[in-house]
């Protein structure tokens, strides 16, 4: 039962990406690509792979999912195009993909099959990080660099949203204000789940450095109560020239890099801890990039600056 089970589910994961890829309408390409990212979800779960999971469905399905959304429907309010690809540049690019897709799996494939070396190393150095998860400990020691990379990925990306404000709108608040409703089930929700939800993100922080989880995970619980809140009209967006929302948005990097910095003076190389002190410090920056991710994945979702005057 458990053979024919992972058999449907890479079946419903091909026949979805296909479906994603093959649609002509944006909306119904993106329900196919977030109902994909739910099954590779699964997926990452039956592999043992907890946090990938938990990645998968937050970012991949949720966050990217909201993301298309709004794209698509950026798309369906533009004039339509008439200088569409013909026919054979079409085909062109299908071959050009087809390839690139191919040439990948044959490197995956020539791979050699041994015992991934850095492994050992990995476990080893648990004790020395004081993280008994090993992908944490992995993010936050021996990928430290690309770990503030992705970061910076985050910040590039929200500059780049907010780069597509008009000149009018620049510096004021990003997307539409929702008027607020006085009762409703969206008005409820946004009362009661965004204490839970501060206390799941919290939570998800505290066991990530012994179990799946992190500040990654609790960041994408944490936007989205913001979101909630704001859809619900019980709060609006801040202005993007808020020098308060702007250190926010830095803070994660920012301690990050600090701490990285520190490490030449403090553990003669950089990103790396004291033995003695090093669960903490970790945990310090965790808190710092929960706090600036949250703030950036809401902020991406919400959109550019539109309103050319502050809400009342």
């Amino acid at each position: 039962m458990t053979a024919w089970f992972d058999v449907g589910l890479a079946l419903m994961a091909l026949g979805l990406a296909w479906r994603a890829i093959a649609t002509r309408r944006a909306f119904d390409s993106t329900v196919a690509f977030v109902i994909y990212g739910l099954v590779l979800t699964i997926a990452w779960v039956r592999l043992g792979a907890y946090d990938v999971a938990l990645t998968e469905a937050a970012v991949g399905s949720g966050l990217t999912g909201a993301l298309l959304l709004g794209a698509a429907h950026r798309l369906e309010r533009a004039p339509a195009d008439e200088d569409r690809p013909s026919a054979p540049l079409r085909a062109l690019l299908a071959v050009a993909c087809a390839g690139v897709a191919l040439g990948l799996g044959a490197v995956v494939l020539a791979l050699p099959q041994v015992e991934p070396l850095q492994a050992v190393a990995a476990a080893s150095a648990a004790e020395a990080t004081g993280l008994l998860n090993p992908v944490n400990n992995v993010l936050m020691a021996f990928r430290a660099i690309d770990t503030v990379l992705e970061k910076m990925v985050l910040f590039a990306a929200l500059v780049g949203v907010w780069s597509l404000a008009p000149d009018a709108a620049w510096g004021r608040r990003p997307g539409r204000r929702f008027p607020p409703a006085a009762e409703g089930p969206l008005t409820l929700f946004a009362r009661v789940l965004p204490p839970v939800g501060v206390l799941i993100a919290a939570h998800l922080l505290w066991v990530g450095a012994d179990a799946p989880g992190g500040a990654f995970q609790g960041a994408t619980i944490l936007a989205a109560m913001i979101l909630l809140v704001r859809l619900a009209g019980l709060a609006d967006a801040p202005p993007v020239s808020s020098r308060a929302l702007r250190l926010l948005i830095v803070l994660g990097p920012a301690a990050f890099l600090g701490v990285g910095m520190a490490g030449v003076v403090l553990a003669g190389a950089p990103f790396a801890y004291p033995a003695a002190h090093a669960k903490a410090i970790i945990l310090v920056v965790e808190f710092a990039m929960l706090v600036s991710v949250a703030a950036t994945l809401a902020l991406l979702v919400v959109g550019p600056p539109e309103r050319a005057q502050a809400a009342p």
